[in-house]
């Protein structure tokens, strides 16, 4: 048993061939994913919601989670209605995590200081809904420190208190970002680029992440996995991104399968239920 904790499959990218897609994760072992629900902007926050509703489990498509929330990048477009609607879509079954939502500080699309209160007000309503979040978080080129040292910072000011935690996804940073997550209580997802020759500094961290606090996941259709590098990512190669770290930490395939599995229903309560 294998889950996809963090993909994005409303998009264009996927348009056509959803199905398919869903039908060859579920043949590939993924019994269930997370698909996040940012969408193209704060106007398509209920997209992962959507995708629950048209593709319900069955025997041959993996059991769909979803998120909501506004991307760093298109913080410059939320709006008080905008945190409204979201308030009300966290009560929706299926609806399990708020995000991703964070800093992007290498592409810039909104203005850091927008994109910082964005942020904080995602987390106060996450913490009103009861939700964990799910962490996106880029540094500039300038400084490779710069996002991570405000998203920590914000996180352990304004949300870690909760309780709630949360997720690092597609964690690129280096250690003391993964071990500051981790005193907070979150959890740390790897992607595909764990696989890539120069990203040694992930493999440094998913060599020291507690087993019970790691996850996995595709981000897709981003950062497809070495052998599918190149390719359109999709759910059914978080298996080969498995399989890297289950061999980079020396331990089976199916042990790492089982403790992501289990962390993912227990970081995400509401999955469980």
């Amino acid at each position: 048993m294998l889950i996809d904790s963090h993909c994005h499959l409303e998009g264009p990218k996927f348009a056509g061939d959803q199905r398919a897609v869903l039908e060859r994760a579920r043949a590939a072992g993924i019994d269930a994913l997370l698909s996040i629900g940012n969408g193209n902007g704060p106007d398509e926050v209920d997209c992962a919601l959507k995708l629950i509703q048209q593709f319900p489990a069955g025997d041959s498509t993996p059991l769909i989670f979803a998120s909501i929330g506004i991307h760093p990048h298109e913080a410059r477009l939320a709006r008080p209605e905008h945190y409204g609607r979201m308030r009300q879509l966290a009560q929706e079954p299926g609806i399990v995590a708020w995000g991703e939502i964070g800093l992007d500080y290498f592409y810039d699309h909104s203005p850091r200081e927008v994109q910082r209160e964005v942020f904080i007000t995602q987390m106060e309503l996450a913490a009103e809904a009861g939700l964990p979040i799910i962490i996106h978080c880029r540094p500039s080129d300038a400084d490779p420190t710069d996002a991570w040292d405000d998203c920590l910072a914000l996180i352990e000011r304004r949300f870690a208190a909760t309780g709630l935690g949360g997720v690092l996804h597609c964690f690129a940073g280096e250690r003391q970002h993964a071990e500051a997550a981790l005193a907070f209580g979150f959890f740390i997802s790897f992607a595909g680029n764990v696989t890539f020759p120069k990203a040694q500094n992930i493999r440094t961290a998913a060599a020291l992440v507690p087993l019970e606090r790691m996850l996995v996941e595709t981000d897709s259709p981003y950062l497809a996995p070495v052998p599918h590098r190149g390719q359109r990512n999709e759910p059914a190669f978080v298996l080969e991104t498995a399989r890297y770290v289950a061999q980079l930490r020396g331990i089976a395939p199916e042990e790492l399968a089982a403790a992501t599995t289990a962390n993912f229903y227990r970081l995400f309560g509401r999955a469980a239920t």
